[in-house]
């Protein structure tokens, strides 16, 4: 619990709409700060100044075509290479691309490289300007991985049909659109709760991501959300659960007469796709509605202004509304 560092008595957290100048330009974010409740004073700590600058730093990314440092990593990754080695190749400093990867904020030149090169076939450009600056095996081995990944690539139909036609931003709290994590998301909560029912499925996901946009800044699983008369949803909820592969939809009968949806898999989840702070939001999110029924969280979801500022107008949730989440 946070105290206050003049009384040492309680703080509450505080949020007004506010603007920041990064690099000469203006941008709108929600300003978050403590007061303390004895002397009125003001005060942040770092975790709050850095979710404070997050939201400006994903707007400055999105408006210039900037990787996010999830993006960064994995175009590395996807080369093989080390981050010394791609700083090389691009004409980068030595730390520069390691930089990006913690979450450096590019210059918009580079940023715009760096978006560039997830194309392997424009990548391969900067590779053979590079050619007299990597040995001869080297060279060829990183051609022979380009082409690889060039013979590989093949639409992600998934990913198109679950995200729909909106891309990371915004609306879907800056989050990586990956069917992977989303994957693993569902399969988590499946099996620490022993199966879900497609209504509480909604809830978990909805939670999960607005309190990590809340606590970082980001989102998790790259889904955009609606409020709807049970509660805040997915965008094409339905479409999302059907097109998983090795999650299974079951229509379970109950003695009252009614059916229900429940999801289930033989699969377990790959903690690994997951970071430290993604898997808190997870920990934080099951353990608040392990117990809750499906019903039980459709109305502690009405609670939330998410849900009471955006039923009936047929706009997405604005991810601002995770400063505002009074269940978690």
């Amino acid at each position: 619990m946070m105290k206050s560092p003049f009384t040492g008595g309680n703080v509450s957290l505080r949020q007004e709409n506010s603007e920041l100048v990064f690099r000469k330009e203006k941008f709108r974010y929600t300003y978050l700060y403590y007061e303390c409740e004895d002397t009125k004073e003001h005060f942040t700590t770092t975790e709050i100044d850095e979710l404070n600058l997050a939201q400006v730093y994903n707007q400055y990314r999105i408006k210039y075509g900037i990787p996010f440092p999830d993006e960064i990593k994995q175009i590395r990754e996807m080369y093989d290479l080390s981050a010394l080695k791609m700083s090389e190749i691009l004409g980068f400093g030595d730390n520069q691309y390691r930089l990006y990867e913690s979450g450096g904020m590019p210059s918009e030149a580079n940023g715009k490289v760096l978006n560039l090169i997830k194309d392997p076939a424009i990548f391969e450009t900067f590779v053979r300007n590079a050619r007299y600056q990597l040995d001869e095996k080297e060279f060829k081995r990183i051609l022979a991985k380009l082409n690889k990944v060039i013979e590989s690539q093949l639409p992600d139909i998934e990913a198109e049909l679950i995200y729909d036609s909106y891309t990371r931003g915004s609306i879907n709290g800056y989050a990586t659109q990956s069917y992977k994590k989303l994957k693993n998301i569902l399969l988590y909560f499946i099996e620490r709760c022993g199966g879900v029912f497609n209504t509480k499925m909604n809830k978990l996901l909805f939670y999960t991501d607005f309190l990590c946009y809340k606590k970082y800044g980001r989102a998790m699983s790259g889904l955009a959300y609606k409020a709807i008369q049970y509660g805040p949803v997915p965008v094409r909820w339905d479409r999302v659960y059907s097109l998983v592969d090795g999650v299974n939809q079951d229509i379970v009968e109950f003695e009252s007469g009614y059916s229900g949806v429940k999801l289930d898999s033989l699969l377990t989840p790959d903690m690994n796709v997951f970071s430290p702070e993604e898997l808190s939001v997870l920990e934080s999110v099951y353990e608040n509605f392990k117990n809750s029924t499906a019903a039980d969280i459709s109305a502690i979801s009405h609670n939330e202004d998410a849900w009471e500022k955006y039923y009936g107008t047929n706009k997405l949730i604005d991810f601002r509304e995770a400063f505002t989440l009074k269940a978690l």
